[in-house]
């Protein structure tokens, strides 16, 4: 069934080469470029549909869940059906992330300031992220390509146009929460996975951590590990205050965005003193 599905994925995705612009199939179907023409009687199939259950399948499951077949079978139709409509799986996963991305909600206006636009795109990209973990699990082969990452860039850009950096610093502070972002969900959701697992909640899990840390170290070899269990701080431990949820990240979000402002602030000390706009730091 394997090698008759990626046999049939294979003529798939020879019969459907990049076009003109170069795009990948999936890339010019969500931009709407492309139109494959189904053959044979499909009734009330198209590639709204079928990415529509390939997304319910990836939010149930996970990303390794996701097959042609799977999918195919979810739709009511064979395959080979199925390739009629979308070229191959890396096709699919491009439609299934543009689609769970969707378009960014209007942000704060851009006279709010270039801080409240990127806390409100890092909070929107990590919304996104936390309802469909999957989509962190799709390889990075390009940049932003599909639509609606496009549009997310967009309005990030946006937010930096005034602020006197270059166009390399701008992409340069994208890169940075993006990744950030990406980060900090995917170690939230292996976390919770984890907690899960163990058929606990994480305050479960850390709390054991502490004490077997606790355990395995000493003053004289970890004087700084030793320091911090006995702070009485930590989450998990016995009376220590829980930290609302949420808070690492705001607090890791509000450091990146310090940064920025003070790269800033240097740079426009810089150009006041005539070094000229552009200067590194």
């Amino acid at each position: 069934m394997a090698e008759h599905e990626e046999g049939a994925e294979a003529a798939g995705a020879a019969e459907d080469t990049a076009g003109e612009t170069g795009l990948p199939a999936g890339v010019e179907t969500a931009w709407g470029l492309r139109v494959r023409a189904p053959r044979g009687p499909a009734r009330g199939l198209d590639v709204p549909r079928i990415v529509e259950a390939a997304i319910a399948v990836a939010d149930a499951e996970g990303l390794g869940a996701v097959s042609m077949g799977r999918v195919a079978k979810g739709v009511g139709v064979s395959t080979m059906a199925l390739y009629r409509y979308v070229a191959s799986k890396d096709d699919l996963l491009i439609l299934m992330e543009d689609a769970a991305v969707a378009s960014p909600s209007p942000g704060p206006p851009v006279e709010d300031g270039w801080r409240a636009g990127l806390e409100f795109w890092s909070q929107g990209i990590r919304a996104v992220y936390e309802q469909h973990p999957w989509i962190m699990r799709i390889p990075i082969s390009t940049p932003p390509l599909s639509p609606h990452s496009v549009e997310w860039m967009e309005l990030a850009l946006s937010y930096l146009a005034g602020t006197g950096l270059s166009a390399e610093e701008q992409l340069g502070v994208l890169t940075l929460l993006g990744g950030y972002v990406r980060q900090q969900v995917s170690l939230s959701t292996d976390i919770q996975a984890a907690a899960s697992a163990d058929g606990g909640t994480w305050e479960n899990v850390e709390r054991r951590y502490w004490t077997l840390l606790d355990k395995l170290t000493d003053r004289e070899r970890f004087p700084a590990i030793t320091a911090l269990l006995e702070s009485g701080e930590l989450g998990g431990q016995d009376g220590a205050e829980v930290e609302e949820e949420g808070t690492a990240f705001e607090f890791g979000l509000a450091r990146i965005l310090d940064g920025v402002e003070l790269h800033m602030a240097r740079r426009g000390e810089r150009e006041a003193e005539g070094e000229g706009p552009g200067a590194s730091s």
